[in-house]
Order: C-alpha cells, then structure tokens, then sequence
C-alpha cells in the first residue's frame, strides 16, 4: 500500500506536499504556523529529526511567497 502524505495540523498553513518525517519534525518542536518560522534560523530547522535540504526549500519558497524569510 503506498504511503500517502500526512495533511498539516489544522490551522496550519505549511506546503500540504511536505513529507510526513518533516511534518512530524516541525510538529514536535511546535511549530504549526510558517509565521513562527519567521522567528527561527533555517539552520536550526535543518537540525530537525526529519528535516532534510528539500523540506527546507519548500518551506523557504512558502516563506517567500507570503514575503516572509527565516530569522537571520
């Protein structure tokens, strides 16, 4: 049976094409929200149990297309 992709935490705005392991990641460190992202540095995202390179791009490019980035 194949697997099929986790949907976010309600409210949450994150790409629905994020891979479950980054989902689960973001999820258990409390983040729900792209808007809390804007409060972290990508390089602690990255850290993440679950978080790999092409999660963070998709959060990046979420990030930049409501004109938000990631904490500098």
């Amino acid at each position: 049976m194949p697997k099929r992709n986790r949907t976010p935490e309600p409210g949450s705005d994150f790409p629905p094409s994020l891979s479950n392991p980054a989902l689960q990641a973001l999820s258990a460190a409390g983040y729900v929200r792209l808007d809390q992202l804007t409060k972290v540095r990508e390089a602690d995202v990255l850290k993440l149990h679950g978080m790999g390179p092409k999660g963070i791009d998709m959060l990046r490019r979420a990030l930049a297309d409501k004109g938000w980035t990631f904490a500098g």
